[in-house]
């Protein structure tokens, strides 16, 4: 006679729970919040771009200067910031400074007015200025000739190229540290440990900096004339992604994953000035972007290929901020566990 079968079938319910675990449930709720949250974010910034206190200088003879300024900042919307420049020297220096987006030369002997533009800080605000400075000439009866005194290079395009190098980077970094974390666990076993992760991802970031610079500068020629310092920021910014993702995976685990695919991508990618300058976008995006890695990148890559690193200050403290604050809590995670460790001993 055959054996007969001793597994007794089992209802849907059952099966279900065998072949779907809660650890597995909620990890796919995770990723679904986090679509979501993608598909917000991204629409949410980019949906409806409007300009928003653009800063502008006023080049003008001083009996009209103040009225112009006032003109501008009483705009419908306050899609300007207006100030005076003395002069289009001054005006220039500010534009190449970061000071200001664009700048307005009045012509006194004539109905044809310039504005000042530098694309290569975002093709995007230099064509809404543009386009604010006809509509207001327009309307008082004049016409405006737009002048690019810093355009993107020919191989630049759009002037997205850095915005697009630090995403490399940024995404090589958080990924690195989630895969030393799946292969070895997300919380490293004593001060040792997290010194030699720390270390792999350090050398990683190295080369990861090294990498980028020869893409984006012998290969492509899209960001030319400033390796050593693209080597340095693609280094730090690589690093920066990789020591937040481990503290954040150290905190809570497989969690800090998907935390540090929000902070980057989720957050980070939209409100970074890559594709709309903080000027342009929404208030929430523009409040954050350049407080959080990928902006702060975005704005040091830029301004130091283009604007010889002027306006960079507050980027280089963001970066080094939350590389330090990543450390940080990664050797302090390692000192409490080994704590414990030694209290239940």
């Amino acid at each position: 006679m055959a054996d007969s079968d001793t597994t007794a079938p089992k209802g849907f319910l059952a099966e279900l729970r065998d072949a779907v675990s809660t650890r597995a449930a909620l990890l796919v709720i995770g990723v679904f919040v986090i679509e979501l949250a993608f598909i917000v974010s991204y629409l949410g910034a980019f949906h409806s771009p409007a300009p928003h206190r653009i800063p502008v200088a006023v080049v003008a003879p001083a009996p009209v200067r103040g009225q112009v300024v006032g003109r501008l900042n009483a705009l419908p919307g306050d899609p300007v910031r207006a100030r005076t420049a003395t002069d289009r020297a001054e005006a220039r220096r500010l534009i190449l400074r970061r000071t200001v987006d664009a700048a307005v030369v009045i012509n006194p002997s004539g109905t044809t007015d310039t504005l000042l533009v530098a694309s290569a800080g975002g093709p995007s605000v230099a064509q809404t200025a543009g386009q604010i400075a006809q509509d207001v000439e327009r309307a008082n009866g004049r016409t405006v000739r737009v002048t690019d005194i810093r355009p993107p290079h020919r191989a630049d395009g759009r002037g997205l190229s850095s915005f697009y190098l630090v995403i490399g980077l940024i995404v090589g970094g958080y990924v690195a540290s989630s895969a030393l974390a799946m292969s070895h666990g997300a919380r490293p076993a004593n001060v040792h440990r997290t010194t030699i992760r720390l270390g792999s991802l350090a050398l990683l970031s190295t080369a990861s900096g090294l990498g980028g610079a020869i893409i984006v500068d012998p290969v492509f020629g899209a960001l030319p004339g400033h390796f050593g310092a693209l080597w340095g920021i693609g280094a730090l910014t690589t690093f920066t992604a990789a020591a937040v993702g481990m503290a954040l995976q150290v905190l809570f685990g497989q969690l800090g994953v998907g935390l540090a695919l929000l902070v980057f991508v989720v957050l980070g990618n939209p409100s970074a000035g890559g594709v709309y300058p903080s000027s342009l976008l929404p208030p929430f995006w523009s409040a954050i972007g350049q407080a959080l890695p990928t902006g702060a990148a975005t704005t040091l890559v830029r301004n130091t290929v283009y604007f010889n690193g002027n306006g960079t200050a507050l980027a280089w403290w963001v970066l080094a901020a939350w590389a330090a604050g990543g450390l940080l809590v990664s050797y302090a995670a390692s000192v409490r566990g080994r704590r414990a460790l030694g209290a239940a001993a």
